[in-house]
């Protein structure tokens, strides 16, 4: 990023390349350019690129390498996943999802609904998380499968997915998540979450856009819903991309290594920013669980104020909302009214998410521009 541009707090929204991605990468973006399904050595040299990312990606998740398919990013594996579930079986069943799901699990439930499918969307508490009471209700023996993301991409809320997977396999279930908020911001091991598929999107971890992967756990039945050669054990056919999962093979590797390190300080750089923002608005509410959430991702309430005015007051601050606005009629965001915040003060929402790149000074300075731009919205 220029000097001169913004302050980023939306990483939520799409990272930056890591340097040693980018390095990776070149090789097949310049010389190394054959096909990996092709016999001869320029075959050979992509094909042996994309088993190493497969086992870069597969240690991050702590699974085997074999149950990961390479996908175009986290809306296809979400597809893939639900899809190719559904598909499998004889006829229209019952799949148990919640209403605070991104739209690559959502609009592939609702297509499946307007199908003749059963689609239950479960509502969430005011901290956001799924209410294991109606999941408890809603997950029956006839469900097919259990859609629940990991994290929300808004609140940064954690779900309860261990729980929901014990449930859902007690009824014959099977449990998908879409964790690609979470991968590389905490620990996510399909194997301990107890989930039989798992998505995650290289953009949201410092890889390309356009790559992502779906975990399958093994002996998992899935039928592919694109038709094509054998790519991916015949589940996702199309010839690989092969510097973009190389890519993806580091941004894990390079999760892997400072998860732990990394996590630590944007929670240290969260809190620092909520603290100084509390100080300085009164009033100001959090949207989310206070613990239970991604350690980057700051959803703040801000009173008598639009989110969207107050991002439109301050150019220097890149970050977001959930709010739509149509015709200049602003609408809250879903997640937050499903939360049970009242429509006029949910489109004061901010959604602020730090990465790698925010400096301890960035907080300060976004807080204090955040607050003298609320002061002057809401006057």
């Amino acid at each position: 990023m220029k000097t001169n541009d913004p302050i980023y707090l939306d990483y939520n929204a799409t990272t930056p390349l890591l340097p040693e991605v980018v390095d990776a990468m070149l090789p097949y973006l310049r010389e190394h350019f054959g096909n990996p399904s092709s016999g001869h050595v320029y075959g050979r040299r992509a094909r042996d690129a994309v088993a190493r990312a497969r086992e870069q990606v597969a240690a991050l998740l702590m699974v085997d390498p074999g149950e990961l398919l390479f996908t175009s990013g986290g809306t296809e594996a979400n597809n893939l996943a639900i899809r190719g579930i559904a598909d499998g079986r004889a006829g229209p069943g019952r799949i148990v999802t919640t209403v605070i799901e991104h739209p690559a699990t959502e609009r592939p439930c609702a297509w499946l609904e307007a199908h003749g499918w059963t689609v239950i969307r479960l509502g969430v508490d005011e901290t956001g998380r799924v209410r294991m009471d109606d999941a408890g209700a809603a997950i029956v023996p006839n469900t097919a499968l259990v859609t629940v993301m990991h994290a929300n991409n808004e609140t940064g809320v954690l779900q309860p997915i261990s729980e929901l997977a014990d449930l859902s396999h007690r009824a014959g279930a099977l449990l998908h998540t879409d964790a690609a908020q979470s991968i590389g911001k905490v620990p996510v091991r399909p194997r301990e979450l107890g989930v039989d598929l798992l998505s995650l999107a290289g953009h949201k971890l410092y890889a390309p856009k356009g790559v992502g992967a779906l975990y399958v756990k093994q002996n998992t039945a899935l039928v592919p819903f694109l038709r094509g050669a054998g790519h991916e054990r015949g589940l996702r056919p199309g010839t690989e991309n092969v510097a973009a999962i190389v890519g993806l093979g580091v941004a894990c590797q390079a999760a892997a290594r400072d998860l732990e390190s990394l996590a630590a300080r944007l929670q240290d750089l969260c809190d620092l920013l909520w603290r100084r923002l509390a100080a300085a608005v009164p009033g100001l509410a959090l949207n989310g669980h206070p613990t239970q959430r991604l350690p980057n991702t700051l959803n703040v309430r801000l009173p008598r104020a639009s989110g969207t005015a107050i991002l439109a007051a301050a150019p220097e601050l890149a970050a977001s909302t959930g709010s739509a606005c149509h015709a200049g009629h602003e609408t809250a965001s879903a997640v937050i009214l499903a939360m049970g915040v009242a429509p006029a003060d949910a489109v004061g929402s901010l959604r602020l998410t730090l990465g790698r790149g925010t400096t301890r000074d960035d907080v300060i300075r976004a807080a204090d521009l955040l607050a003298a731009t609320w002061r002057h919205v809401a006057a």
